[in-house]
Formats: C-alpha cells, structure tokens, sequence
C-alpha cells in the first residue's frame, strides 16, 4: 500500500452512511480537537486540563513519528471519533508485555453524540469501521488496546467487539486493562 492509502479510508456503510478516516492536521483540527478532549466525558484521553496550546504540542509531536498516527473519522463529513495508532514496541506499553510481530496498538474516542442524540448501535458501528481500517494490512496480525483499568464501559465495549483481556499494567500516566484482538477472531466477529 501506498502512504496516502495507509492513512485514508472511505467507506459506505448501508443504513449508517460515509465513514472517512483522515489524519489529524493538529492545525487545522485544533478547535475539534481542543473541544473534545477538554470534555468531562473525555477524562480517560489524559487530557481534560490540556491548554489550546498544549494540546497542538501533542498533536504536533504525533504528527512527526513515524510509529504513531491520529486520525479524526468522519460520517458523511461530521467528525464522530478521534483514534490513534501505533506500534507498541515504540511505546510505553510495549515494556509490560510480550509484543509479537504484527501488534498494532490502539485509542478510540468517540466524539459527543449526534446532534439527534444517542443512536442504538453508533459505537459499535463505528468501532467496527475502525478495525476495519486498522486491519486493511495484512501484517497486522493482532490488536491491542490499553483502556484505563477503572474505565468499565470502554473494557466492556471492547470485550463485545471480541478483544480479550490480558493482564493489567501500570503505565506511566494509568493503570491499563491490556486487551488483545487477534485477526482471525477480528474477521470471524
């Protein structure tokens, strides 16, 4: 695959509509990004006190790696979820357990709820587009995901989606429930 085909995705999804998956432009996105992030409800992102500034620092800095990757998803053109990507053996999680090739490790934040309100299945929708978009390499033979431990909807949104949980770590900034989606359970889910 090309750069531009690893980092841009478009997809219909029947009764759902147009998911587009874009990198972050931390200048472009910064009002977005800002917004979302500061949010109560955002407070396992780790960056609800985060200045505009700080918060374009951070954006900035992932921007310039080449083993980690932000990404807004778009359904027919409304930012609905910010996501992140990135090769555990360049990051701190990869210190509490084994990585094997082919890890690809994961974020996901959903944005505030469409402006009609919660809809039945939305989550779950989009986390499975995300997969999808993350798995397109067939290199990418497992998923890994570290939720903070105390965030019981995240963990259970993600076991119904198939990961399974591993152990519990301690990384640098929180205590994580390491949860692992291999491809082949990814595929038959």
């Amino acid at each position: 695959m090309t750069e531009f085909e690893t980092h841009r995705y478009e997809r219909d999804l029947a009764g759902f509509g147009r998911i587009t998956v874009r990198p972050v432009d931390p200048h472009a996105d910064l009002d977005l990004l800002h917004g979302w992030v500061s949010q109560a409800r955002a407070r396992f992102w780790g960056m609800r006190t985060a200045g505009r500034d700080r918060v374009r620092e951070i954006y900035e800095y992932l921007d310039g790696l080449d083993t980690h990757h932000a990404y807004l998803m778009h359904r027919d053109g409304t930012p609905v979820a910010l996501f992140q990507t990135y090769e555990p053996a360049a990051d701190p999680v990869g210190d509490c357990y084994d990585v094997l090739p082919g890890d690809i490790g994961v974020h996901l934040m959903i944005g505030p709820p469409p402006a009609g309100g919660p809809e039945p299945g939305f989550t779950g929708t989009l986390l499975s587009a995300f997969l999808d978009f993350v798995l397109r390499d067939p290199e990418r033979r497992r998923v890994v995901a570290e939720p903070d431990a105390r965030n019981d909807k995240a963990i259970a949104r993600l076991t119904r989606a198939g990961f399974v949980p591993g152990p519990r770590v301690q990384l640098p900034e929180k205590p994580a429930q390491l949860m692992f989606l291999d491809r082949d359970r990814a595929a038959a889910g």
